[in-house]
């Protein structure tokens, strides 16, 4: 095991309702783990709720629990494997006490409306998640809804309204497509005729598909039979040769059907989805790398150059495993893609550069803010910060990221019970848009040019932050306030409530048109908006039609704003915790 020096120093700054660390970043570490307890010789891992792992980027990290404050050190991590490292030496500090009587901490962000930094990366774009692909073709219902149509729709809204390019999804080789069988002799039989009929319905949605090559067929599997779904096995393949012509005929098949020139157009080939859990593949990580091996090269005989993915695993596991045996073995990488949830993205760029493998791309192909199924977190405004920080996480680590999933049409763990069910789709069932929708929707308005910002104060960065844009003489900027402990999700917290002062600077003098929309526990709230027209269960139809009306990104009131000869335009913000906003001004004719 090789572990890390911790940061050369960690700061501790006291704020209302919460305490911000800042470190310096550690040559070749992926992450960090915060450790906090009530002394110095007495700390662990600060837990921060989100299920999934404790391990953090080296961006400012606010706690801001109700129990916040105490002692705290910060250790690196160099691989998940590995774990982390000892914690450095640990620093002291409190919350500060919020006093209604008194004003909101005040939090400035400074925006150079001149001072362009080239192209807005977008990594929400590349992909997003979406459950196996027959779904797309089901023609069942769920609370009266259609699930095949509305899952085929959700595609086409997120495509449309938030610019994502691709959909990944699980079972493309599974048998509820049919495309494994054996004849009485036990010779291999291939059929993709359904397999084409999911394929065309993704193409009319505009998207690309990100092909996962799972699970195993039962004719495949060896007995007894780990079942994931009625699209396939956990079991490894009983013959890998097999496997493997069955991998080679469908690539063929797909150059065949759908032509080189269709295929450059976006679509990528992952291995398998989440070896390293016992629910999806009941062999070891060598299984998994003789699966790989045997995979790529039935891709690579078929299609000279077909994207290779893998090995979308949880929780950031075995990409040192996989670079290593790729070292050795010559398999070819085109992309590596983990998972993980509650956290953003981490920066894994380094154990790229241990294997001399920066040309590799990084797709967080499974990303969210909990891994929990029906856990009511998904549904609730809290996500709309996360999501947006996650996102500006990975634009500065290069990376992209699929959320998991486009709709609440997902039955992994079964159907939704009702409409408001903490579903992991950004989309309802009915396709409604859901406060993590919003935040995607916010950051596709931003302008194509990125402008420089700075945001100063309490919390700045750990609680607030903002990313700022331009289109021509449009200037926009999205704002959210938010940190990553989900303990108190649901708990009202006035005290992280911060006003926001926004100085947008080198703008030619005259008057700007503002519009401020926001989605917050009042606004763009699938959740309030149906309790708030009586939904318990599912809606009828008089109030799809009312929650329809509510479907929109809402408009808060702001006047019109005069610029001087300063060229500086400022607003004021009153910005709750669980909240993003999206500004824009535009010079008025």
């Amino acid at each position: 095991m090789t572990t890390l020096r911790p940061p050369s120093s960690l700061a501790a700054t006291p704020g209302v309702g919460q305490v911000t660390l800042t470190w310096p970043t550690v040559p070749d570490a992926v992450g960090y783990v915060v450790h906090h307890g009530p002394s110095p010789d007495d700390l662990s891992p600060l837990d921060h709720g989100g299920g999934d792992l404790l391990v953090v980027p080296a961006l400012p990290y606010a706690d801001s629990r109700r129990e916040a404050g105490g002692w705290y050190a910060v250790a690196s991590v160099r691989s998940i494997e590995d774990g982390h490292g000892e914690p450095g030496v640990p620093v002291r500090a409190e919350p500060l006490p919020h006093d209604p009587d008194r004003p909101f901490p005040v939090v400035a962000v400074r925006v150079g409306a001149a001072d362009r930094r080239g192209p807005l990366p977008r990594p929400w774009r590349t992909c997003i998640g979406s459950e196996h692909l027959s779904h797309l073709l089901c023609e069942d219902e769920t609370g009266g809804r259609p699930i095949g149509a509305e899952s085929v729709a959700a595609l086409a809204r997120v495509h449309d309204d938030i610019g994502v390019r691709r959909v990944r999804a699980h079972g493309t080789l599974g048998d509820d497509l049919g495309v494994y069988t054996e004849d009485a002799d036990g010779l291999p039989q291939h059929d993709f005729s359904r397999l084409d009929d999911v394929l065309d319905t993704v193409l009319s949605t505009g998207m690309r598909p990100v092909l996962e090559l799972g699970f195993t067929p039962r004719a495949l599997g060896a007995e007894p039979w780990h079942e994931i779904t009625a699209a396939g096995l956990a079991n490894p393949p009983a013959d890998l040769d097999r496997w493997a012509g069955l991998v080679e005929a469908f690539t063929a098949h797909l150059r065949e059907r759908f032509g080189d020139e269709e295929l450059a157009r976006g679509w990528a080939l992952e291995v398998w989805n989440e070896p390293n859990l016992g629910c999806f593949w009941l062999g070891d990580q060598a299984d998994y790398l003789r699966l790989f091996d045997a995979t790529v090269a039935a891709v690579r005989r078929a299609h000279p150059d077909l994207p290779l993915a893998g090995p979308a695993t949880a929780a950031v596991g075995w990409l040192d495993a996989l670079l290593q045996h790729c070292k050795e073995s010559g398999s070819p990488l085109d992309i590596l893609t983990p998972h993980a949830y509650g956290i953003p993205p981490l920066d894994v760029r380094p154990v790229l550069d241990r294997f001399g493998r920066g040309d590799v791309a990084v797709w967080w192909t499974e990303w969210g803010p909990t891994p929990t199924h029906f856990h009511p977190v998904n549904d609730h405004p809290w996500v709309a910060p996360f999501t947006a920080r996650g996102m500006l996480a990975a634009a500065r680590a290069g990376a992209e990221v699929a959320c998991w999933v486009s709709s609440d049409h997902f039955e992994e763990l079964g159907r939704p019970p009702r409409l408001v069910h903490g579903g992991f789709g950004l989309l309802s069932v009915g396709n409604l848009a859901k406060p993590r929708f919003w935040s995607l929707f916010a950051l596709e308005q931003l302008g194509d040019d990125e402008l420089a910002s700075e945001v100063t104060g309490d919390g700045a960065e750990s609680l607030v932050q903002a990313w700022a844009s331009a289109d021509g003489d449009r200037t926009a900027v999205a704002v959210w306030n938010g940190s990553l402990q989900q303990h108190d999700w649901n708990v009202p917290r006035e005290d992280l409530r911060r006003t926001v002062t926004l100085e947008v600077a080198g703008l030619r003098p005259g008057v700007y048109g503002v519009r401020h929309r926001r989605v917050d526990e009042e606004h763009s709230h699938l959740g309030r908006h149906a309790a708030d027209v009586g939904v318990t269960e599912w809606p009828d139809e008089q109030q799809w039609q009312a929650l329809r009306e509510r479907d929109t990104f809402a408009d808060l009131p702001c006047a019109p704003v005069e610029v001087g000869d300063n060229g500086t335009a400022t607003l004021l913000l009153d910005l709750p915790t669980n909240a993003l906003s999206l500004v824009e001004l535009e010079p008025q004719p």
